[in-house]
């Protein structure tokens, strides 16, 4: 393993830079507690599975998507993941296939969001698989990190702060709902610039 792209990873998932990410992995967490672990790592390796498709595919320059349509697209995802948590009907995550099916899909147009930036650090390198590989362990890693904060933090929540299940999860996906919509619209205004 590359111990830079690894680094590059971890530091890039744990940057509050790049918030944008994390609003993702807390939208997909938000629904879970602790007890849930085992779930949330299907998720979040599910999210890294597509993540790692589309960022390599555009790093070897197979596809190409403008980064304004993907900066768009990516608080998109946020909220469509935040809004399915607001609109559930059971206190218990129950379908975790469409969840699944969150993390995958949109994992492959965040994907696309680190392209520009890995490729940038790449450069003209001739081995392209391990830098990928390092950097995407260290990305899933971070994601871990940032995963269990939150499902410790909503378990604390709930169990000793005594807030019903559903509230909870209504209350923080709807910040993050709310911040991803600022994003949306900041988005819609950079178009019509």
């Amino acid at each position: 393993m590359d111990a830079l792209y690894f680094e590059l990873g971890w530091q890039h998932i744990v940057n509050w830079a790049a918030y944008d990410h994390i609003l993702f992995v807390i939208a997909l967490s938000a629904i879970y507690l602790l007890k849930d672990w085992r779930k949330v790592l299907i998720l979040v390796t599910a999210f890294t599975i597509g993540h790692s498709i589309t960022l390599a595919l555009s790093v070897l320059n197979i596809i190409r998507i403008p980064g304004e349509i993907i900066e768009f697209l990516i608080p998109v995802t946020i909220c469509i993941t935040a809004l399915s948590n607001i609109l559930r009907k059971t206190e218990q995550p129950q379908n975790l296939q469409l969840n699944y099916f969150y993390a995958l899909f949109f994992g492959l147009i965040h994907g696309l969001g680190f392209s520009n930036y890995l490729k940038s650090l790449l450069g003209t390198q001739a081995s392209l698989v391990q830098p990928l590989l390092s950097f995407n362990i260290g990305l899933e890693v971070g994601q871990i990190v940032i995963v269990l904060c939150i499902l410790l933090f909503s378990s604390v929540i709930v169990k000793v702060g005594n807030i019903k299940r559903k509230d909870w999860t209504m209350f923080l996906s709807s910040a993050t709902f709310g911040a991803a919509f600022i994003m949306v619209l900041e988005g819609v205004r950079g178009f019509l610039e």
